[in-house]
């Protein structure tokens, strides 16, 4: 299965996807991630404010399948969350890299984040 992996954001070994937005980094979970999650049922988020720790856990994606955790690929402050993918969660089976973003924190992408094209050699 070929699954969907934008080349302008970066990924972490985990299955995050990170969008460099120059302030802030928005985060969410991958296509490949979604899939192998299948149908999500419930989404909770960081608050707003918190700080989080690189490769802590910070939020909780729940699916018919499984309970998986969600962690932050960089230390620093959540700025914003989408209250969205907590009311309807299947955004993120949806719209993983539009709509169902999870949060953003604010710091600068990792060295050791993978481009488009490692990500897609993992997943293989």
């Amino acid at each position: 299965m070929t699954y969907e992996t934008p080349d302008d954001l970066q990924y972490t070994d985990s299955h995050e996807w990170i969008d460099d937005r120059e302030d802030v980094l928005r985060v969410g979970i991958t296509d490949f991630a979604q899939d192998e999650l299948g149908d999500v049922v419930f989404v909770e988020l960081p608050d707003v404010g918190e700080a989080l720790d690189r490769d802590a856990a910070c939020a909780v994606v729940e699916s018919i399948k499984a309970v998986s955790d969600i962690y932050s690929p960089v230390s620093g402050t959540v700025t914003a969350t989408n209250d969205a993918v907590v009311d309807r969660p299947e955004l993120l089976n949806t719209d993983p890299y539009g709509e169902g973003w999870l949060f953003e924190i604010d710091g600068a992408v990792p060295d050791d984040a993978l481009d488009a094209d490692e990500y897609r050699e993992q997943i293989e």
